[in-house]
């Protein structure tokens, strides 16, 4: 059997794929330099080519959005948990459908470069504390999801090296890290958007490629393909029930749905989405952008739940377990057996492209929201010209790029999975509160929105710390300590209804307000209803 200690893939594919990273980054970085904003224009930087088609843009919010998790990550559980590893793949193309059918529109039309621009024509009185509360929201999301992305670079490269040396994995974070700065902080919206499309159309047609040659082993037949993976794993026809990972308990049904409600909700409100949904030039455009993307984001899920039952399989549970007890290796040992160390190292060079895409993204986001929320709107008072917000953004972007390499080394072995769906988690309930509250809500006051984003990062982070994440299990990040007294990984299931709550209760306890806020909201309706096609 195959140990992560020792490596998973041959030195040939390690070669293979040092190359092809290598070739797509030298790519990518040429182009982003060439599409970079020309101009100190922080409408370029911020939203980029405005002129995009429907199918460009729906690739790119795919890009955005997918991560390696998807591949890697969720495949995995699909391997080692069937039936289970399948819903949750569900609830990552559900998700999709409440960007369009929820936020989508209002947004693009009521937003100008950030969210906070959005609260702020709102709630303009109190813009101001309201763009720090938000700044702090999407600086610790954005922030945990980098960190989640880097820490995954290290754990796919212990798949071809085994174990990594000290050095060794501060050299690949710092790498990863670097080439991350430079997308984000010279090519702005319009390089991060070459290499999401890039990324996107990699992955459609890898997964895509991939899922065909299962199926092809298995002549094209589903009942074939459930039937082996049944059998090699270990538990019969358990495999393909419910409950093998998230049914056994009460507690594990709750934390299966609180999970699932973090990731549906939680996309809605992901900073880097956010921002791409203010990007395509009209409101025609983006639906059908979004359609484009929950058509991509649904294709690249089925084949990912193909893959995972595929590498069941192909190569049996037992052996994927044994070699990474989370399963982050059932792909890269499927593809050794379907097509050798080439497709090994083409899906290898797509997961760490999909890291960089990702990373670049929330990078962006971040640095964009720090320039432009906090200090051209809260410390210069909107007084900044477009070339200081501009160096202050590029700025930001280094700084952040540098806290996410630090964090990823000081956090080393931390579950990147974790990471991930506690960002979903603070976005649910802090930012998704607000935005819902904002775009719907006639009475909705700013106290409301400065309790719903404090409350919501706070009671999310709390209830995290006192779970099972970070102690009293063997698989925590302190197993010998014992202090987890909320029973579920996730706290989607209270975080979010508190987030709301927060919200509705900050709002009526306010006294009266202003005498032109009717006025005031009566104008933000019109804008967010009727808008205006640039």
């Amino acid at each position: 059997m195959v140990t992560v200690s020792a490596g998973v893939v041959d030195r040939f594919s390690l070669q293979l794929t040092f190359v092809l990273f290598l070739s797509v980054v030298v790519v990518t970085l040429f182009m982003a330099l060439l599409t970079a904003p020309q101009r100190d224009e922080i409408s370029e930087f911020y939203l980029g080519n405005r002129t995009m088609s429907p199918l460009r843009n729906g690739l790119a919010m795919c890009g955005d959005y997918l991560s390696a998790a998807t591949l890697l990550g969720s495949t995995g559980l699909v391997a080692l948990t069937g039936y289970d590893g399948l819903m949750y793949l569900g609830g990552t193309t559900v998700a999709w459908m409440m960007v369009l059918l929820l936020i989508a529109e209002p947004l693009r039309r009521a937003g100008k470069f950030t969210l906070g621009d959005t609260v702020a024509l709102r709630l303009p009185r109190r813009q101001r504390p309201v763009r720090i509360a938000l700044a702090v929201c999407i600086l610790a999301i954005a922030t945990l999801y980098l960190v989640a992305q880097l820490v995954g670079s290290v754990a796919l490269l212990t798949q071809f090296t085994g174990e990594p040396s000290a050095t060794t994995r501060t050299l690949c974070v710092v790498v990863i890290g670097t080439i991350v700065i430079v997308y984000a902080s010279i090519g702005g919206m319009p390089g991060a958007t070459v290499i999401q499309i890039i990324k996107a159309v990699m992955l459609v047609l890898g997964v895509t490629v991939t899922a065909a040659l299962v199926l092809h082993r298995f002549d094209w037949s589903p009942d074939a393909l459930l039937g082996a993976a049944a059998d090699r794993s270990g538990l019969g026809t358990r495999f393909l029930e419910p409950g093998l990972r998230y049914g056994g308990t009460t507690a594990s049904k709750l934390d299966f749905f609180s999970l699932e409600l973090a990731i549906v909700l939680g996309l809605a409100a992901l900073p880097h989405v956010l921002m791409r949904l203010l990007a395509p030039r009209s409101g025609g455009v983006l639906r059908s952008s979004v359609v484009w993307a929950i058509g991509l984001v649904g294709l690249v899920c089925f084949a990912g739940g193909i893959l995972g039952l595929g590498a069941t399989a192909v190569v049996g549970r037992d052996t994927i377990a044994g070699t990474d007890r989370k399963g982050d290796a059932a792909v890269l040992l499927l593809a050794h057996e379907l097509g050798g160390g080439l497709l090994t190292a083409l899906l290898s060079c797509l997961a760490f492209v999909t890291l960089l895409a990702v990373a670049a993204g929330l990078t962006l986001a971040a640095a964009s929201s720090l320039a432009h929320d906090l200090y051209a709107e809260v410390i210069r008072k909107g007084r900044a010209s477009e070339t200081e917000e501009l160096t202050v953004a590029r700025l930001a972007a280094v700084v952040i790029g540098v806290l996410g390499m630090l964090l990823a080394l000081v956090s080393w072995g931390a579950n990147t999975a974790t990471l991930a769906f506690l960002a979903f988690a603070i976005a649910a309930s802090a930012i998704l509160p607000t935005i819902v509250y904002t775009l719907f809500w006639r009475r909705f006051a700013a106290q409301g929105a400065l309790l719903s984003l404090y409350g919501g990062l706070l009671i999310s982070v709390l209830l995290v710390v006192f779970s099972p994440v970070v102690s009293s299990t063997p698989g925590s990040f302190y197993p010998d300590a014992d202090f987890a007294w909320f029973p579920l990984q996730n706290p989607g299931i209270v975080s979010i209804p508190a987030g709301f709550l927060l919200g509705w209760l900050g709002t009526v306890m306010t006294k009266h307000q202003e005498d032109d806020s009717a006025e005031q909201h009566a104008r933000f309706e019109v804008k967010m209803l009727v808008g205006a096609e640039d």
